[in-house]
């Protein structure tokens, strides 16, 4: 029977740099979680008769593996560091049904772990053009989109004004990393954004980017740009939201004198393939830009050459 041993080799448990960051800056907390981890795997695979691999490349904020089930066919383990925005990325697996999404096969509340469907390489590692990429984010997004019902965002809670009150606390603690103009045009276009916070609502992935899209192994209903979203955040917010995060995901492209050309031009790819207003994108873009590379330095404890070309390339876009 798959999974009968709790003995589990060390470098088996293996974490990516982002997660290794996370995990250590959590503390005694962050350490406890890798202790239990290797006991948390084996009754994984007792309860869902699995044998679970090495870990896998990608993930921030996870341990993920190959699993390869009684019946022979593969699947993937995945088991979060935090509780926080857990039960979203499962509901939102769940709703999805496949449709945009990776196909969640089982889930584990308490363990926070999920048995999700054996996909390919990320869109990220193609070789495709940047407007390409753009257009299949784009086209999978429509797929994944999920009606939010009359969920609304509470005055003061929305997306933008949690990234506002993020910016503003991570600046001033991390001694200003970056000039008082960008996080002056930062502030602003949340402003603009919080106003609008009821705008074109849907359950969004959150963090869109050409890494979280994976191809299928096989064409399926679905699935129809061959690839599918991983790790959704999944809470409501102006679909204009997930573009802006297709966006900020170029930054190592935009460190030039021509960024902000170079940044209009993704931006008009991405509003003319998905009819969404432009300027809430590039808003949206920049939001999440400078809300990144703050948070990546001061809640992830990344290095910071990970977190310097958000801000850097948002140097070269402020208006």
């Amino acid at each position: 029977m798959p999974g009968s041993s709790t003995e589990r080799p060390p470098d088996s448990v293996r974490l990516q740099p982002l997660t290794r960051h996370r995990v250590a800056a959590m503390g005694a907390e962050g350490a406890a979680w890798i202790a239990a981890l290797p006991e948390v795997l084996a009754a994984l695979e007792q309860d869902w008769s699995v044998t679970i691999g090495r870990g896998l490349p990608g993930g921030s904020a996870s341990f993920v593996a190959r699993a390869r089930c009684a019946d022979g066919s593969s699947a993937v383990v995945k088991v979060a560091v935090i509780a926080e925005g857990w039960p979203e990325q499962v509901a939102t697996l769940e709703r999805g049904a496949g449709r945009g999404y990776v196909r969640l096969l089982r889930a584990d509340p308490d363990r926070r772990a999920v048995l999700l469907e054996d996909l390919g390489p990320s869109l990220a590692t193609r070789g495709r053009t940047v407007p390409d990429q753009l257009r299949c984010l784009v086209d999978t997004l429509a797929l994944a989109w999920l009606d939010p019902g009359p969920t609304r965002p509470l005055p003061g809670q929305d997306k933008a004004s949690g990234l506002a009150q993020l910016i503003r606390e991570a600046w001033d603690r991390l001694d200003q990393p970056c000039s008082v103009q960008v996080i002056d045009q930062a502030l602003a276009y949340a402003g603009r954004r919080a106003a609008e916070a009821d705008r074109d609502l849907v359950v969004v992935h959150g963090d869109p980017h050409p890494g979280n899209l994976l191809a299928v192994r096989a064409p399926r209903p679905g699935a129809d740009t061959g690839y599918v979203f991983v790790d959704p955040d999944g809470f409501v917010a102006d679909r204009a939201y997930d573009l802006g995060v297709v966006l900020r995901d170029w930054s190592s492209t935009l460190l030039g004198p021509n960024a902000r050309t170079v940044a209009e031009s993704y931006c008009s790819v991405l509003a003319k393939h998905s009819g969404v207003d432009a300027q809430r994108i590039w808003e949206w873009g920049f939001l999440e830009r400078v809300s990144t590379g703050l948070y990546v330095l001061d809640v992830v404890g990344a290095p910071d050459r990970v977190a310097r070309p958000y801000l850097d390339s948002a140097e070269r876009l402020v208006d």
